[in-house]
């Protein structure tokens, strides 16, 4: 089944790019910003198309945006067994001829592989159609989908210098604009003041992906209780959609913690600069968006990624000094206390952090990304 999509392309502007990926904020995200980014660089709205899947949380992102876009019947091969895999091959096949015929319709200069399942329909209807391919691998260890996409793209778009796939060029992650230009220091004020967060409060920002993440959630319900009497500081605690009926109350009294509870929260630009610090997965588009913001972050790696890839996400900034490292099996409300307290002790590490998780996100800043894909599509 193909999901809804946005009215088709001018045919005066024509298709540039066809942009695909999915499933999670993790995937769709990067590739928004994409589009944005060639809008940017003088693309119209109107000759970029979306390719993702109706399962994901670009069901969500997209209509905003007024990207025109295709959301196609495809689900993610599970690594465990499950009936689900019954229906995987079958999914892809029909959703890749789904995507042919959307590209002989379109007829795009370049498709953009953002990784991800939800990447691969249009990805091999481009092979089929011979259209070029961008492989955009913003992971330190690239994915199942990267891997084999990068076979045959012509380019790949690396947010790190060592990546191992062919016909690489280190351009960095794709960055929105909007997290681009957040400054943390003039703009704390005003994002503190949109989100409703006192100027005065030492801020702690927890996200567990789009989907959320218990054992952090967990971790982090039984801290909020142990600093119950603590007026210095405000939590603000992003559990996921799927576990805010379990969360406890949110917290308001000014005597004590203020901590409030959220399902899922998109407002990431006014976050980074409200933030005195962040606890966070290690997704490599939330890496990238540390280090372009320099926001310091303690990294809880979600062990179920595939190879344990997370790890090494989080090692490019961990290994500088840019942030700190907690894998979830050394994840305890005693450890997070600690960690917490020591910086809130030495607000110097903190500043020092931020200034070499900042020093990290130079290559994401830059347009060099944009211009690979350019130059791909006019060969």
């Amino acid at each position: 089944m193909t999901g809804p999509a946005t009215p088709g392309l001018d045919p005066v502007v024509g298709c540039h790019a066809v942009v695909s990926g999915g499933g999670t904020s993790g995937h769709a995200l990067p590739a928004i910003a994409i589009m944005d980014r060639l809008v940017a660089a003088g693309h119209p709205a109107e000759s970029l198309h979306y390719v993702g899947t109706c399962h994901g949380i670009e069901t969500r992102l997209l209509p905003p945006t007024g990207y025109a876009n295709t959301l196609l019947d495809v689900v993610g091969l599970q690594r465990s067994l499950s009936r689900r895999n019954l229906s995987f091959l079958p999914k892809l096949l029909r959703a890749t001829l789904q995507a042919r015929r959307l590209l002989r319709r379109l007829r795009p200069a370049v498709v953009v592989n953002v990784g991800g399942y939800a990447s691969m329909p249009a990805t091999f209807a481009a092979r089929l159609c011979r259209v070029p391919v961008v492989v955009v691998s913003y992971d330190r260890r690239p994915g199942l989908a990267s891997r084999l996409s990068a076979r045959w793209a012509a380019a790949v778009a690396a947010a790190f210098a060592d990546s191992p796939l062919p016909r690489a060029r280190t351009t960095g992650a794709p960055i929105r604009r909007e997290i681009i230009a957040v400054d943390r220091e003039s703009d704390r004020d005003a994002a503190r003041r949109s989100l409703d967060i006192p100027a005065d409060r030492f801020v702690i920002a927890v996200l567990g992906g789009s989907l959320g993440a218990r054992p952090l959630n967990d971790v982090v319900f039984e801290l909020v209780e142990r600093w119950s009497q603590r007026a210095d500081l405000f939590v603000h605690h992003v559990v996921g959609d799927r576990w805010l009926a379990t969360a406890p109350a949110a917290r308001d009294d000014p005597a004590g913690i203020m901590y409030r509870v959220i399902g899922y929260d998109d407002r990431m630009p006014q976050l980074y600069a409200a933030s005195d610090l962040m606890i966070t997965r290690a997704g490599a588009s939330t890496i990238a968006e540390l280090a372009a913001t320099g926001t310091p972050a303690i990294l809880v790696p979600w062990p179920g990624a595939a190879a344990n890839h997370q790890v090494d996400n989080a090692r490019t900034l961990a290994d500088h000094g840019a942030a700190i490292l907690v894998e979830q099996t050394d994840l305890t409300a005693d450890r997070l206390c600690a960690t917490i307290e020591e910086l809130l002790d030495n607000p110097e590490r903190l500043a020092g952090m931020s200034r070499r998780a900042y020093r990290q996100g130079d290559r994401h800043r830059g347009d060099s990304l944009i211009e690979l894909i350019d130059e791909v599509a006019t060969r």
